[in-house]
């Protein structure tokens, strides 16, 4: 019961519309044209990697000698790593640095951090949609 006093179905003429009918050859259509733009398809389905246009074929990874980016580690990488490196050791992972009675995953985190041994990669995204992929090794930590 509504404050206004009517019924909360809000109208009765909500099935008064006329169901429109859908045709699934314009889905067919697009994927034809999208299969015939890509590349040809092989005996299981697959669009052949060979036939692709360079530009379709897709980004990949940028190899260690032609890295762009700082080798600087972000604050937002920083909360990141350490966040997900805490919620692996309350989970049990192993620990990789001596624990000295240390019991608070965030803080063991953190001490793995300083040492380095945290076994996380860092992976950093282009515009053009390739990425760089840096260990946490590698990264120079933030003051």
């Amino acid at each position: 019961m509504s404050d206004y006093g009517g019924s909360d179905a809000g109208g009765d003429d909500w099935d008064d519309q006329p169901v429109e009918d859908f045709d699934d050859a314009a889905d067919f259509d697009a994927e034809v044209e999208r299969t015939e733009i890509l590349g040809q398809e092989d005996a299981q389905g697959e669009i052949d990697q060979n036939t692709l246009p360079a530009a379709a074929r897709g980004p990949g990874p940028i190899p260690k000698e032609q890295r762009l980016t700082t080798p600087y580690m972000t604050k937002y990488e920083k909360a990141r790593i350490l966040g997900t490196r805490a919620l692996q050791i309350s989970m049990n992972a192993p620990v990789m640095v001596d624990l000295n009675g240390e019991s608070d995953p965030l803080a063991i985190a953190m001490k793995e951090l300083r040492e380095s041994k945290i076994p996380l990669m860092v992976r950093r995204y282009m515009p053009d949609g390739s990425w760089e992929d840096w260990s946490v090794e590698e990264l120079i930590l933030p003051e």
